[in-house]
């Protein structure tokens, strides 16, 4: 975990940039998330929760509402009653990520660049032995990641989701540079709550009434992305085009909708909340018919943005087994298919999986698994 520190103003975000070690694309699983499910401090939270899944996927369904380009897709497992989101990458979708156009590239870098000018090893940025004079913290490597796993409840809904964390408060005594006093300073620290994280972002310049606009519409995901995993504070670098960071503002996450209240083209996080909500319930009633042998279609009316498409399919699996695919396209909304052996089978991508749940978390949650257990425990006590 690193901690916060400021960055040099007109730091350059494209520095080291051809050392930048990038992580592959690569499918969306959920096995680093699993992993800490089985470990005894998230065990009996996991075996209460109705959803399993990454923050990403969980932002893409509360921001959908407000979605007008970019659509998705998801796979979904419904395992001893708790349902499992993946979002699904095809080859083709990979092969895009993987070669974007230098020009797209680059403004990818920026990011990880700010990350690395404000973060530090060490709560006190002057005793981090890897950071250089010009502030810069280390060459980007985005194979390495610090993930916080939070329960959290959505509804009525109980959730556990994990996420990427930036950095934690760092010293106090930073604030210094902003003619900020203190009488003593505060080291940073973990405190094992997200009451210290920090989320780091950058924006272009706002440079008019357009520009303006379009960043109070980027608030939106990064509300949702501090929301989900309790991250109190996001810290926004506006960079030039060229990459010069130039300003640095800091935003309390809970005071974003206050932003935009009003504005023209306003979002309002209660409808994303709402329409989350219902998309569980949706899912959990297409999922339940199916088990119960229904093959009907009853499509909700067009003013709602959730529609179904139903598939009973071939009972060959049981419901644990089966993945559901949902496709979401903006203004036509989620729609729901019992995927068939050959969408399983590319699901697996040749991988040691039952669905996209891995097999060694398959063995210890299914139903099958925890009747075997109760089983071998009624025999140990008699």
């Amino acid at each position: 975990m690193k901690y916060f520190t400021h960055p040099p103003h007109n730091a350059d975000l494209t520095y080291a940039y051809e050392t930048w070690i990038k992580r592959p694309e690569e499918r969306g699983r959920l096995d680093g998330l699993l992993t800490a499910c089985l470990s005894d401090e998230v065990s009996p939270e996991r075996q209460r929760a109705n959803v399993v899944s990454w923050r990403g996927v969980m932002t893409k369904i509360l921001t959908a509402p407000y979605e007008e380009r970019d659509g998705w897709l998801l796979n979904v497992m419904c395992v001893n009653g708790t349902l499992y989101f993946e979002e699904h990458l095809s080859s083709q979708k990979l092969k895009e990520k993987e070669n974007m156009t230098d020009r797209n590239r680059l403004q990818s870098y920026f990011g990880y660049a700010f990350e690395s000018y404000c973060t530090s090893a060490t709560p006190d940025p002057g005793h981090d032995p890897g950071r250089l004079p010009n502030g810069w913290s280390g060459n980007i490597d985005t194979n390495v990641q610090w993930c916080s796993v939070v329960k959290t409840k959505l509804g009525d809904s109980r959730m556990i989701i994990g996420g990427e964390v930036d950095c934690v408060e760092g010293w106090r005594s930073d604030l210094s540079l902003l003619g900020l006093r203190f009488s003593s300073c505060s080291p940073g620290r973990y405190t094992g709550q997200p009451n210290t994280f920090v989320e780091l972002k950058t924006s272009l310049t706002i440079r008019g009434p357009q520009d303006e606009a379009r960043f109070e519409k980027k608030l939106l995901k990064f509300y949702f992305q501090s929301f989900l995993l309790g991250v109190p504070e996001i810290k926004v670098g506006f960079r030039t085009p060229a990459g010069r960071l130039k300003d640095l503002q800091s935003f309390k996450t809970v005071q974003l909708p206050r932003l935009v209240r009003g504005k023209p083209g306003a979002w309002d996080p209660n409808i994303c909340l709402d329409f989350g909500s219902r998309f569980i319930i949706f899912l959990r009633s297409i999922i339940d018919d199916w088990d119960m042998g229904s093959s009907g279609s009853s499509p909700s009316s067009s003013s709602d943005i959730l529609s179904e498409s139903r598939a009973a399919g071939r009972k060959s699996r049981s419901k644990e087994e089966c993945v559901w695919r949902v496709t979401f396209v903006p203004g036509r909304g989620p729609e729901v298919v019992l995927l068939d052996d050959a969408g399983v089978a590319d699901v697996r991508n040749g991988e040691d999986r039952v669905g996209f749940l891995p097999t060694f978390y398959w063995d210890k949650v299914s139903a099958r698994a925890s009747k075997s257990k109760a089983k071998d425990d009624r025999k140990k006590s008699t």
